[in-house]
């Protein structure tokens, strides 16, 4: 059975277009590799009422997210064949049209490295203890529903 090593996904404030090119980038070397799949989460400017959203606001329980993420992470290298998997979320402010979740996988074809990155991204936001609190143009603030 192999050591349980719980990675930090997380990042203070938005996800960095460096840090992402980053990522990518240390992967040209790897030729086993034939796709990557990639899924960028926006803050998105909505209106609610008169207000619109200027920013959100994230927390987590980070030791038990870190605890499911590590489940996910499991199960979806059994599932797929992956070469690589990377994971940033955000905590903390993330203003309108900044990144605040980074999605990454790799693997020899495109089918697997798709399919798992799809389902990365809706089991992270369905089962992660993560929550935004979107802040309003007059800083008055409600609480994120993911739809």
């Amino acid at each position: 059975m192999r050591e349980k090593k719980l990675k930090n996904i997380f990042v203070n404030g938005a996800v960095s277009a460096q840090a992402i090119a980053d990522s990518i980038q240390k992967h040209h070397s790897k030729t086993n590799i034939g796709a990557h799949s990639i899924f960028l989460g926006q803050v998105r400017a909505d209106q609610i009422g008169e207000q619109q959203v200027t920013g959100i606001n994230y927390t987590a329980y980070e030791e038990m997210a870190l605890e499911k993420m590590y489940e996910i992470r499991e199960a979806i290298f059994e599932k797929y064949e992956l070469t690589c998997m990377h994971i940033h979320h955000s905590l903390g402010l993330v203003a309108a049209g900044e990144i605040c979740l980074f999605v990454f996988t790799s693997s020899g074809h495109r089918k697997a490295a798709m399919q798992a990155c799809d389902e990365l991204v809706e089991r992270i936001k369905a089962e992660l203890p993560i929550w935004g609190k979107e802040i309003l143009t007059d800083e008055s603030h409600q609480w994120k529903e993911n739809k």
